[in-house]
Order: C-alpha cells, then sequence, then structure tokens
C-alpha cells in the first residue's frame, strides 16, 4: 500500500478521529498486525500536539487461551492494576484510539457459557468507572487489515493480495483518497449534522419500520432526545469521531417501548463468532423470540445478559447507497458493516445525546427511558427496499428513509 495514503490515514486517525491537540495524553489500543501503522499513529498524535502516547497491545489468540484455561472466577476478577488503570480513566480522561484488526473467528470454539458468565461477573465491578468516563472523553475507532479478517473477506486471494485489498477498501470507505482526507471529514460531518438537525427539527416521537424480508416494527422516541453523528463533542475535552468510517445518525429510543420484528440484513459478529441469517422480536418492548440459521443458542444468550440486553439502545439510519455498501463487501466487522446499512443496537443507550443527562442517576436516566446494560450491540436491517416513516408529535405521518435511502 502507497506510503502516502497510510500517513494520511494515521493523521485523520489522530487529528480527526481522536481529535488529538496540545496537552492531550492518549492511549491506543491495537492488535499485533500492523505494528509499522500503529507507530505512524503514534508520530501523528505527537506531531497533533500529544504530550504522552501510550500503547496497550492484545492479540486474539492468546486472549483465547485465558477463555479456555482460566476458571470463570479468575476472569471476571478484577486486578488492583486494572482498577488502578480505570481510576485513573476517570480521573484523567485521556483521548483513547482502538485500532482493530481482528478475526472475525477468533473466538470459534470457545466456551460461550464461560464468557457470558464471567462477562456478568465482571461487568458490576467496573460499571461505576465506565459510568463516570460515559461522554466525558474523547475516544475513536479505526482498522488495520489483519491476515485472519482479510482471508475471510477475501477467501479466494492468496494472504499478500487479501491484505491489499482490505486497504483498498478500508481506505476507500474512510475517504482517504489522495486529497486532504481531514478535509474530506469536514465536509462528510457537515452532512450528517445537517441531517441530525432535519430529525431534530421534525419532533418525531415514533419510528416505523418495514421491508420486504419480514421487518415489521415500530419503536418509541424519547423526548428531548438529540440524535448523534459525524463529529461528536465531550465536555472540556472538544470534538471527535467515534468511528472511521461513519455514515450514520443515530439516537437512543425509549426502552421498552418497541412492537414488532427486525429482521437483520447481514451477519452479526459477537465474542468472536459469527450469528447468521437471524430476526428478533418485540413485544412490550422487549425481545420476546429469536431465530438463526447459525448460532440462534449464542443470540439468545447475548439477549438475556442483563434485564437491558433485550431492550434497544439505539436506532441508526444509514442509506443503503453508503460508500461501504457500494463495495459489495461484507467486512465480518461492526465498524463498517453497521454503517453499510441501517442498523440497531441492543442494550446501553447514550445519555450524552440528553441534556444533563450525563450528570443524572442511573436511577433518573431510567425514567427518562435510557437503556442501560453490560453491552451495546449493533445489528443490521436495512434493504434496498427499507421504509422509515415518523409519527411526530400531532400524529403527522413523515417518510423519513424510502427504498432504502433518505426521504429527507
Amino acid at each position: 500500500m502507497e506510503e502516502k495514503l497510510l500517513r494520511d490515514y494515521a493523521r485523520l486517525i489522530a487529528r480527526e478521529g481522536g481529535h488529538v491537540i496540545k496537552g492531550d495524553e492518549v492511549w491506543i489500543n491495537a492488535g499485533l498486525e500492523q505494528p509499522d501503522f500503529v507507530t505512524m499513529v503514534v508520530e501523528e498524535c505527537y506531531k497533533a500536539g500529544a504530550k504522552s502516547v501510550t500503547v496497550y497491545w492484545h492479540h486474539d489468540p492468546a486472549s483465547k487461551l485465558s477463555y479456555k484455561y482460566e476458571t470463570v472466577s479468575s476472569l471476571a476478577k478484577v486486578s488492583p492494576m486494572q482498577l488502578a488503570k480505570f481510576k485513573y480513566w476517570v480521573k484523567k480522561l485521556p483521548t483513547v484510539i482502538h485500532i482493530i484488526s481482528d478475526d472475525p473467528d477468533a473466538m470459534k470454539g470457545v466456551n460461550q457459557n464461560k464468557v457470558t458468565k464471567s462477562m456478568a461477573k465482571r461487568y458490576p465491578k467496573i460499571k461505576p468507572y465506565r459510568e463516570a468516563m460515559d461522554g466525558k472523553y474523547k475516544w475513536t475507532i479505526a482498522a488495520v487489515p489483519g491476515k485472519a479478517w482479510a482471508k475471510k473477506v477475501f477467501p479466494k486471494l492468496k494472504d499478500e493480495e487479501a491484505m491489499e485489498q482490505l486497504w483498498a477498501a478500508i481506505l476507500k470507505t474512510s475517504r482517504v483518497d489522495g486529497n486532504d482526507p481531514v478535509q474530506n471529514w469536514e465536509e462528510h460531518n457537515a452532512f450528517l449534522v445537517s441531517q441530525r438537525k432535519k430529525l431534530e427539527s421534525l419532533g418525531l416521537k415514533k419510528l416505523i419500520y418495514s421491508a420486504s424480508n419480514g421487518t415489521d416494527f415500530q419503536v418509541e422516541l424519547v423526548n428531548k432526545m438529540s440524535w448523534g453523528g459525524g463529529v461528536e463533542f465531550a465536555p472540556d475535552k472538544g470534538q471527535f469521531n467515534p468511528n472511521i468510517p461513519s455514515e450514520e445518525v443515530f439516537t437512543t429510543p425509549m426502552a421498552g417501548k418497541a412492537e414488532g420484528t427486525l429482521v437483520a440484513s447481514k451477519p452479526l459478529s459477537y465474542n468472536g463468532e459469527l450469528i447468521e441469517d437471524f430476526s428478533i422480536s418485540f413485544k412490550d418492548g422487549k425481545v420476546c423470540a429469536v431465530k438463526a440459521r447459525k448460532n440462534q443458542a449464542l443470540l439468545e444468550k447475548m439477549v438475556k445478559m442483563d434485564e437491558g440486553a433485550s431492550m434497544l439502545g439505539e436506532v441508526a439510519l444509514v442509506p443503503f447507497e453508503s460508500p461501504i455498501n457500494q463495495t459489495g463487501l461484507l467486512f465480518y466487522e461492526t465498524l463498517f458493516d453497521e454503517n453499510a446499512c441501517c442498523h440497531v443496537a441492543l442494550g446501553a443507550g447514550f445519555p450524552e445525546l440528553y441534556p444533563g443527562a450525563l450528570d443524572m442517576t442511573a436511577e433518573k436516566r431510567k425514567e427518562i427511558g435510557i437503556n442501560n446494560s453490560m453491552i451495546h450491540v449493533d445489528f443490521m436491517i436495512g434493504t434496498r427496499d427499507l421504509s422509515i416513516v415518523g409519527i411526530d408529535k400531532n400524529d403527522k405521518k413523515v417518510q423519513i428513509f424510502k427504498d432504502g435511502t433518505w426521504a429527507i
């Protein structure tokens, strides 16, 4: 891959993704697949003015061994060192950059009961720290190719060619095209923000989804809840772009106010395994039934992780003709596939989208309708014929999406 494009991408991640500025402390979480590129990102963070940059490396095969050999109690333990890191994180709120390259099948064969039980026991110990950080620090997620991931996306190509093709797809969908990528993103952000403002001006109280694949669904929205998408802001820290790439405009719906069935339009990678050809049905706001051709048992475990796992925390609007969908690729990675078409998420909502919610108690957020859960799992529902109709406060119908794309 051309070095200039890689350097442009590294600069984009540092300056537009994490929006690193003078004096920032930066943490980078990365796999071992692309150490040279991660080093580029480190340098770009320093060039942007970072006072320090720390890289935390991880490796899926090593993580898989921990699930194989450790007990549930051991996996659920939060060591004093980890607690100290969380406390520091809450106090200093460093800018966090996640550079992912995970194998979609990394955890294939792992005992999912052990994973689920350990997560359920571990989460209450770290929950107070996560809640204390929510919406208050700058962060971004971007991707680089990994060999196993590239072969999953391009199974007929040789390793080196698959890696090159995945690099090309990542850079294209991230708007790294040889021109100034930061300017490209500023223009893209302006469009997403304009769509957010249009939606907020409509004063919608409900969304109704329908598609020929069987999707027939409606969900209520929270009064005064804003819409997000593209550039976001952290109090006292400034702007950042959470996802590179990103095509979505999203909000947090009313927890416990959803009815009907959503049919997934793409597979879901969850806990290192793929759930395929599935649908999720809701009654009285909660999941009442799931069906999947592959890994139904895993899907059933997911929606029972805790009380909030069976309710929605996000609805996101993405046009079917998005640059990601135009590649014709299934990336087997939520960062890309969720930005290919419309999606929703089970689990935690976004308190930062509601005025003053970051300073509210968990009980008050629940009263408003903001879902709380240890999970936030996106799955894709966008199709070429998806229709989304909004209902405003005067019960007037507004066509939001028609034939899978924006109608406003």
